[in-house]
């Protein structure tokens, strides 16, 4: 075999173990839901309702991350695996219902799942293939049932105002663990319940206490829970 061909295929074998480990390489997950009526009652947001109509009113998922200790990610670890529908053909009517897009023009999905299955997903590759990382996060948020831990306790997406402490307690009450809570600002600069980050260990199979909460939009001693 000739040196050049024998130098391809050795950067070829580089190339896939540097994606090996990265796909292996990370501590943690963080799964976020996040609140419709926040998404849209937002200046940051465009919002428009799916293709199949305005969704339920509640939590959607917005992803499932690998993490490190440190606070960074990994993100798009293999270019040579991407997103296919028809590998999860079986979820996605629980997709729609469960995992749906509130970003403009309207549309089905597809392209807000593939986002998350190349940037996230394909980092997690020596956990998970395509359908069942869609597939484990969808009984995540069955396992993780945020509205029904908060309205337990009283906190309703009416409008009202909650204390911060109070939804924390709610949710880890209903899960059992410890949420990092997310806040943006309606078009009054109130700030108001957003997005909600519970954790995993690194085989996405248990939830566990966070190793390190993210850095992201702090609330205010109020927040709004916006109906939707």
């Amino acid at each position: 075999m000739e040196p050049k061909c024998l130098l391809l295929i050795y950067l070829l074998v580089l190339q896939s173990l540097a994606l090996l480990c990265a796909s292996q390489d990370f501590d943690f997950f963080y799964f976020v839901q996040q609140w419709p009526g926040a998404y849209c009652d937002s200046d940051k947001n465009s919002c428009c309702y799916p293709t199949t109509g305005k969704p339920a009113a509640d939590f959607s998922i917005h992803g499932l991350w690998p993490n490190y200790n440190d606070g960074s990610y990994p993100q798009n670890c293999d270019s040579n695996n991407p997103f296919d529908a028809s590998k999860i053909s079986d979820l996605i009517s629980n997709m729609r219902k469960n995992w749906p897009s509130l970003s403009c023009p309207s549309n089905d999905g597809e392209s807000f799942w593939s986002h998350e299955w190349e940037k996230h997903g394909t980092c997690s590759e020596s956990v998970f293939d395509q359908h069942s990382y869609f597939e484990t996060t969808l009984g995540l948020k069955q396992q993780a049932n945020l509205l029904k831990a908060l309205k337990a306790a009283g906190i309703e997406p009416d409008g009202s105002s909650y204390s911060l402490e109070n939804i924390k307690d709610a949710i880890k009450e209903g899960s059992g663990y410890t949420p990092w809570i997310e806040c943006n600002e309606d078009s009054s600069g109130n700030s108001q319940l957003y997005q909600v980050y519970l954790c995993l260990d690194k085989s996405g199979s248990n939830l566990i206490e966070c190793p390190i909460f993210p850095k992201g939009k702090r609330c205010g001693s109020g927040i709004e829970f916006p109906n939707f």
